[in-house]
């Protein structure tokens, strides 16, 4: 199975799966938060389906649909009264942007085709961009609860 097919594929259902919990979600903040996710896992796919015309001929022998699953560590409502105790899901999101990468390098590291290993390594260098991407999705979200201002105008009444 061709690499970036693989990759790709994974996208798909990350996507679907912060488009599962976007729907699910009660709070707003929430709701914007796995939706930017799952926007951002369609920009991924495509940059992904790029790299794949710029390296066809990539493949990886052995690589079978069972090793190209996205698999979460919590299905969607597992996660979500998971928020309830601990609202902050980021660490949930870098987690799987996390494991992709070492998915990734691992089986760069045992490609023998040389042509293989550079695109799984470009794969791996991608995931790190795009964990880059949910970080700064993550701080745009929260940041009216982090801003300064926010608390200092926050109590805006007359004494």
């Amino acid at each position: 199975m061709n690499v970036f097919d693989c990759a790709i594929k994974i996208e798909e259902e990350t996507k679907a799966y912060y488009e599962g919990l976007e729907a699910e979600a009660m709070e707003p903040e929430m709701k914007t938060l796995f939706s930017m996710l799952a926007a951002s896992e369609e920009e991924h796919q495509r940059k992904l389906r790029r790299l794949r015309k710029r390296m066809d001929g990539a493949k990886l022998e052995g690589l079978t649909q069972n090793a190209c699953r996205f698999r979460p560590l919590l299905s969607q409502r597992e996660l979500l009264e998971e928020a309830g105790r601990d609202p902050n899901l980021y660490r949930f999101a870098v987690n799987n942007e996390e494991q992709e990468i070492r998915f990734y390098e691992e089986l760069a590291s045992a490609a023998t085709d040389e042509t293989t290993r550079k695109g799984l390594r470009m794969l791996a260098q991608e995931e790190r961009r795009h964990l880059q991407k949910v970080t700064n999705i993550y701080s745009f979200v929260e940041t009216p609860k982090t801003f300064l201002a926010w608390g200092e105008f926050s109590n805006m009444q007359e004494l």
